[in-house]
């Protein structure tokens, strides 16, 4: 079927005198159908030729093609989309000193990790409460050991010095004899 077969096709409603070109005598009755059909074509033309232009003018947009190669469009691993959102955020570092956190046990043996735990790091210092006194002071010594196995997990450079904290003091905030105000236990370790 040729375009001038096609019965529907806008425009066929023309007598053949006037399809030719040859004026016809008397001009058909405009009804409401072929003013709608006449306003369409002349709309449907200007537009579709502006929408045109517009497209071309518009540069190619990277990264937005289809195809056989894989691209961000594809579903990706949780592992790939975690990575990247780690290191988008610049969370590296602190992720792997809460690894240490977690592990202290199996990085610094028993011993140590029974008496002394990690509470905060930041640049560079590592703050560790112990137990007793006694473990705050072995804890100081051993402090060069304790930073150089550190940073083999860490990286070179990144613990630079470990500030050892004792236990923590008794409260005598508390209790139904303690006063708001007043100088508390003066006496009694005297």
């Amino acid at each position: 079927m040729t375009p001038d077969d096609d019965p529907d096709r806008p425009g066929d409603d023309v007598p053949p005198e006037r399809a030719e070109g040859q004026p016809s005598e008397e001009p058909p009755a405009a009804d409401g159908l072929d003013l709608a059909r006449a306003l369409t074509r002349a709309t449907a033309g200007s537009s579709t030729r502006k929408a045109t232009k517009r497209r071309r003018q518009q540069p190619p947009t990277k990264g937005r093609v289809s195809g056989s190669h894989p691209d961000d469009r594809d579903p990706q691993l949780l592992d790939v989309t975690l990575g990247r959102l780690v290191a988008d955020h610049g969370w590296e570092l602190d992720l792997r000193v809460h690894g240490v956190f977690g592990r202290w046990r199996e990085i610094l043996g028993t011993e140590i990790a029974d008496h002394a735990t990690p509470e905060s790091f930041a640049d560079g210092r590592l703050v560790v409460r112990t137990d007793s006194t006694a473990w705050a002071t072995q804890l100081k010594l051993l402090a060069p050991t304790v930073v150089r196995r550190l940073n083999e997990e860490l990286g070179h450079g990144t613990v630079l010095a470990i500030d050892v904290l004792g236990p923590h003091g008794p409260s005598w905030k508390k209790g139904r004899l303690s006063s708001r105000d007043g100088r508390g236990p003066r006496d009694t370790y005297g």
